[in-house]
């Protein structure tokens, strides 16, 4: 295995911004007169769009009522970061540093709005790691489509088997594996050993210092 790039999902793999959003998603609940769902229900929809989530999370919901919330929750999301602030997870900044060192590009495929990332990416101090960023805007098919791979294959002209796809959800490693890239599963964040293995995943990490390791370069 010769990895020349790493792709990175953002949020539960990068940032933990699991409580901002978990709150976002309940209060935007409850304004729309919508069950209130539990953390858990909450947590499985992180990685989607704030549409596509909701449209999960109440099958039949009215494509109206969906924008609606999608609206309300990214408000809401923008208000309660500022009182529940995402971090970075242990090691990342000194990982990416170090793959950076060893020549392996790092990009972000994420679902989350552009504006948004990259606001975050500033504000956690890790924007000037990554050498290519797609966002939700950026292609025409999300997670797990392998669209983004893709694209990010293509553009910076890599083959699948000289990259790894990092990520917490299944969605992330169905991504990854079906535009034939390597892929290591984080359990730090919202997915669990056994689900990202049932997956695919190649590789499962706790750590995120752990992928050098799979890496072969600690």
């Amino acid at each position: 295995m010769h990895i020349k790039l790493a792709i990175f999902d953002f949020d539960g793999t990068i940032a933990d911004t699991r409580a901002p959003i978990i709150a976002a998603k309940q209060e935007t609940m409850r304004l729309h007169n919508l069950p209130v769902l539990d953390e858990a229900a909450c947590a499985s929809t992180i990685g989607y769009t704030a549409k596509v989530g909701f449209q999960r999370l109440y099958p039949g919901i009215a494509d109206e009522l969906a924008d609606a919330c999608t609206v309300t929750y990214r408000r809401l999301f923008e208000e309660k970061k500022k009182t529940m602030p995402p971090v970075l997870f242990p090691y990342m900044e000194e990982v990416l540093e170090k793959l950076t060192l060893q020549g392996i590009a790092c990009t972000i495929a994420t679902a989350r709005n552009t504006e948004s990332c990259h606001e975050m990416l500033g504000q956690l101090g890790v924007k000037k790691h990554f050498s290519y960023i797609l966002c939700g805007e950026s292609t025409k098919n999300l997670k797990p489509h392998p669209e983004a791979v893709l694209k990010t294959l293509e553009d910076l002209h890599c083959q699948p088997e000289e990259a790894i796809v990092i990520g917490d959800m299944p969605m992330d490693v169905l991504m990854g594996k079906g535009a034939g890239a390597y892929v290591c599963g984080v359990t730090y964040g919202n997915a669990d050993k056994a689900t990202l293995l049932e997956a695919g995943a190649d590789f499962v990490v706790d750590d995120i210092s752990e992928l050098l390791r799979v890496l072969h370069m600690a």
